[in-house]
C-alpha cells in the first residue's frame, strides 16, 4: 500500500505525468521506482550466481515493478524466457510491420544522414509484396540554426518542410512514395558541424507505433540522451553507422585522448539501446551485435544515366567505332563534397600537389571541385598558396547536368565510412580513384573503380583515366547500386539475431550489463551542467513546450570544454 502511494504520488506530483517528472527530477525517485527494483536487482543476481533460481522466481518477480528495466530478465521460469524469445524474434519481412527511421538531418541540408535515410524510407515503403507503415523522424531546427544550416530555405512551421522534402523525393523516385514524415526538436551544435536532438526523441513516436526503429547514427542520436532506452519502448532496434566520428575525434587537439573516450562512448550507447548495428563498411570502430553491409544505394537518376551511357557505347561499338571516339565524357576530373577538412580535403590537396610535382606536362592532373561548407575559403586559400590546378565552384547537386560530362572521380578521403558520391559516379559509368581503404571495399569490386594505397600507384590510377575509357556499367552492377537491392541488403542484415542459448547466468549478466550501462549514461546526462560541460548544449535536457515547435526561440548554441575547431584537420 504504501508503494502504491509513493507511485501516486510521483505520477501526480505538480499535476504532471510521471515520465515529465522523471526528466525534471531523476534521482528523486520514489522509494518503490528506485531503491526497491535495484535491491531486487542485486539480490536476484546473487541469488542466481548461487544457483538459487528457485528462490529468484519465487520471491523477486518483477511483475510487480513498476517501470523496471530489466523485468524481462527476472522471470526465471524457463516457459517465460521460452514464450519471449519466440515473440521478439519476428522476421522484418512480415505484413503489418511498422519501420521508425530517426535521423540526425533533413534537407534541403544535402548531407548524407539527411537524403539516405529519406531514401530508404520511400524504398521501404515501396517494397511491393507486403504491406509495411514506415515513418521517418527528422529534425526539425529552429529558425535562428536553420539560418546557418539552410540560409536559402527558411520554413516557419515543420508542414512547410515536410513539403519540401516531399517536393524534392518527387524528383528523385519513379514512385509515389508513400510514408509518414514526423519532427523532433534539434539544435544546430556550431562546434561540432552537426545536429543534436532537444529533449527524449522516444517521445515522437506513439507507443502503437513502435514495432521496428531504424536508428541512423545510433550513437549520435543517444550521446545526450535522457529517457527511455530504445530498446525499451520498440520490439527491434536496428542501428546504421554513417559516420567515422573517431577519425573526426583523432583530427583535434589532444585527438587520441578524445578519440578513446569517445570508442567508449560509442560502444557503450549503442550497446545499451540497440538489438543490431549495421556498419556500412569496416571503416569504423567494433560494435556489440554488429555486422558490415553497404546497406545505402543511389537515386534512379544516377542509375538512368549510366544506363545510357552504356546504351551509347554498345551503339558505337556495334558500329565499329573506337570506344574513345563521340565519348560521353567531355570533361576531365573532379570532387564533390562539403568543403571541411576532415572530409577528404587535406590529402586531396596533398595527393594533387605530389602528383603534379613530378607529372609530364601531358599528364597534369586539373580538376574542378564542387561542395561548400565551414573551412570552404580556408581550403580554397590553401590551395592556391600552393598553385594548384584545382577550381572551386560552390555547391553543386551531383544530379545536377553540370557533373554529368566528367570522364573521372577522385575520391582521396580517409574519414568516410561509404562516401555516397562515389557510388553515383560508379552508377553514371564514370572512372573512380580512391585510396585502398576498408570504407572503398564495396567499390572496388566493380570494374570502373582504381585504388591506390601510396602515391605512386595514386600516380599510376591518375595516369590511366587520364588517358582511357571508363567499360560500360553492366545491368549486374547497375542493379547492385540501386536502392532496391540496398534495400533487401538492408533487411537480411538487420533481422533479429538467432537466440543464443546462454544460461539463465550469461543472460543475466549480460542483460544486467547492458542495463546498468544505459542507466548510467542516464544519470550523467539528467544534469544539465554536466550535459553542457559534455558539450551537450544548454536547454536540450527537455522538449519544447510548443506543440508543433514553430515558435521555439532557444538560447544560442554554447559548446562543450572538448569542442574545439582549431587544429581539425
Amino acid at each position: 500500500m504504501l508503494a502504491l502511494d509513493a507511485r501516486q504520488q510521483v505520477r501526480t506530483r505538480g499535476g504532471k505525468r510521471l515520465a515529465d517528472y522523471r526528466r525534471w527530477r531523476p534521482f528523486a525517485y520514489s522509494a518503490y521506482n528506485d531503491a526497491v527494483p535495484k535491491v531486487c536487482v542485486f539480490a536476484a543476481a546473487m541469488a542466481l550466481a548461487s544457483n538459487l533460481s528457485p528462490f529468484a522466481s519465487l520471491a523477486l518477480r518483477p511483475d510487480n515493478f513498476h517501470d523496471f528495466p530489466a523485468r524481462r530478465l527476472l522471470r526465471a521460469s524457463s516457459e517465460d524466457l521460452a514464450a519471449e524469445a519466440t515473440t521478439s524474434h519476428a522476421t522484418l519481412r512480415e505484413p503489418g510491420r511498422h519501420f521508425c527511421i530517426v535521423t540526425t538531418a533533413s534537407l534541403p541540408w544535402m548531407t548524407g544522414t539527411s537524403v539516405n535515410p529519406l531514401l530508404r524510407a520511400a524504398y521501404l515503403a515501396h517494397r511491393g509484396e507486403t504491406s509495411c507503415r514506415v515513418t521517418l523522424v527528422v529534425p526539425w531546427l529552429p529558425l535562428c540554426d536553420q539560418k546557418l544550416v539552410h540560409p536559402n530555405a527558411i520554413f516557419e512551421n515543420p508542414e512547410q518542410q515536410k513539403e519540401h522534402v516531399r517536393g524534392w523525393l518527387s524528383g528523385r523516385v519513379d514512385f509515389d512514395p508513400s510514408f509518414d514524415i514526423r519532427f523532433y526538436p534539434g539544435r544546430y551544435a556550431i562546434d561540432k558541424g552537426s545536429i543534436v536532438p532537444v529533449g527524449d526523441v522516444t517521445e515522437c513516436v506513439p507507443d502503437e507505433d513502435a514495432d521496428v526503429a531504424i536508428l541512423e547514427e545510433p550513437e549520435h542520436l543517444t550521446w545526450f540522451h535522457h529517457g527511455m532506452r530504445w530498446s525499451d519502448k520498440f520490439r527491434h532496434v536496428v542501428g546504421i553507422i554513417h559516420t567515422n566520428y573517431l577519425e573526426y575525434a583523432r583530427r583535434e587537439k589532444d585527438g587520441e585522448r578524445k578519440e578513446a573516450l569517445l570508442r567508449g562512448v560509442n560502444r557503450t550507447v549503442t550497446r545499451a539501446h540497440c538489438h543490431k548495428v549495421i556498419k556500412l563498411s569496416d571503416a569504423v570502430q567494433d560494435f556489440a551485435r554488429s555486422v558490415t553491409v553497404n546497406v545505402h544505394g543511389v537515386s534512379p537518376h544516377f542509375i538512368e544515366v549510366g544506363r545510357k551511357i552504356a546504351l551509347a557505347a554498345e551503339e558505337r561499338s556495334r558500329r565499329g567505332e573506337e570506344s574513345s571516339s563521340n565519348s560521353s565524357f567531355t570533361k576531365g576530373g573532379y570532387f564533390i563534397g562539403k568543403v571541411v577538412w576532415a572530409k577528404g580535403y587535406l590529402e586531396l590537396l596533398d595527393r594533387v600537389k605530389e602528383y603534379n610535382e613530378t607529372a609530364a606536362q601531358k599528364d597534369k592532373l586539373v580538376m574542378d571541385v564542387f561542395g561548400n561548407g565551414d573551412d570552404f575559403q580556408e581550403v580554397k586559400a590553401a590551395s592556391e598558396r600552393e598553385r594548384l590546378a584545382l577550381t572551386f565552384h560552390g555547391q553543386a547537386d551531383h544530379a545536377s547536368e553540370t557533373t554529368v560530362g566528367y570522364k573521372f572521380f577522385i575520391n582521396p578521403s580517409l574519414s568516410d565510412v561509404v562516401a555516397t558520391t562515389t557510388a553515383e559516379a560508379l552508377a553514371m559509368g564514370k572512372f573512380v580513384v580512391c585510396a585502398r581503404h576498408p570504407s572503398n571495399e564495396f567499390f572496388s569490386t566493380f570494374a570502373n573503380c582504381r585504388t591506390y594505397a601510396n602515391s605512386d600507384e595514386f600516380a599510376e590510377c591518375v595516369r590511366e583515366v587520364l588517358h582511357g575509357e571508363p567499360e560500360p556499367i553492366s545491368p549486374d552492377d547497375l542493379h547492385r547500386l540501386t536502392w532496391q537491392a540496398a534495400t533487401e541488403r538492408f533487411l537480411d542484415a538487420a533481422e533479429p539475431d538467432a537466440k543464443k542459448k546462454l544460461s539463465l547466468r550469461q543472460k543475466l549478466f549480460e542483460t544486467l550489463s547492458d542495463w546498468f550501462a544505459a542507466s548510467c549514461h542516464n544519470m550523467f546526462t539528467a544534469s544539465e551542467a554536466m550535459r553542457c560541460l559534455a558539450g551537450g548544449g544548454a536547454g536540450t535536457l527537455l522538449t519544447p513546450d510548443d506543440a508543433d515547435f514553430a515558435c521555439w526561440e532557444p538560447d544560442l548554441w554554447q559548446g562543450g570544454i572538448a569542442d574545439r575547431k582549431e587544429d581539425q584537420r
